[in-house]
């Protein structure tokens, strides 16, 4: 991995609970300290900020990159684990995830600071917050999910893809919205690229530093449906 309150609060009462959050925890809307620590960090004045979580899904020697528990099996039973990491390559099987990353404001932050420091300009905290630059950032509350899969039949068969969020309360919670990367190739007869989804976790009831899990079936027809932890507090 790489460098990311209580259930029925209102959104804006969560986020005004952030405040209290430890240094490191998703932020779902930025203030000043933690801008000015993004900017700071992506014009070389401190170390950067970790403004995402990367969960490697690939396998190696029978293991999940990620170690243990990065991958469990919510429906199917054991053996769709068991499966995936005895024949990874498979496609046959079915598409199979390899990256999982987490972001929010911050990330995107990171990126205007650097477009910034790339075109000479200095890029102030007021500017950054300010309404002229909320179009560059995602909408208060949203976490962004990116998925990279590999092995898909079709390019069309990536809208078969199914993920939610697992709520406090045990509901699954779907994505506020879905889209791709502009990055899907086909290569030996299967199609590879980035999904993308955007979640409101603090609306199911989920913390800026709490662990959560998402759900996700592939587009293959089978029982097998699995759970990924997302820590969100290894991020900003």
């Amino acid at each position: 991995m790489s460098i990311r309150i209580p259930a029925r609060l209102s959104l804006s009462l969560s986020l005004a609970a952030l405040l209290a959050a430890p240094a490191h925890a998703w932020v779902p809307r930025l203030e000043d300290t933690t801008a000015k620590n993004v900017i700071d960090g992506a014009y070389g004045r401190r170390d950067p900020v970790p403004t995402y979580l990367i969960t490697s899904l690939k396998v190696r020697d029978g293991q999940f990159e990620a170690g243990a528990g990065a991958v469990t099996a919510f429906d199917g039973g054991p053996a769709c684990v068991t499966d995936w990491l005895a024949a990874p390559q498979d496609h046959a099987r079915g598409s199979r995830p390899v990256t999982l990353t987490a972001s929010g404001q911050a990330d995107q932050l990171f990126f205007q600071a650097q477009d910034a420091r790339d075109n000479f300009r200095n890029l102030s905290v007021k500017e950054a917050l300010s309404e002229e630059s909320a179009s560059r950032r995602l909408p208060d509350g949203q976490l962004r999910l990116d998925l990279a899969v590999q092995g898909l039949p079709s390019e069309k068969a990536r809208a078969a893809y199914l993920v939610r969020l697992k709520g406090a309360d045990g509901k699954l919670v779907a994505p506020v919205k879905s889209t791709y990367v502009n990055d899907f190739r086909e290569e030996g007869g299967t199609w590879s690229g980035t999904l993308v989804y955007y979640f409101e976790p603090l609306k199911a009831g989920l913390g800026a530093s709490d662990t959560v899990s998402l759900l996700l079936r592939t587009e293959a027809d089978t029982s097998c449906a699995y759970a990924i932890p997302v820590n969100l507090g290894q991020f900003s």
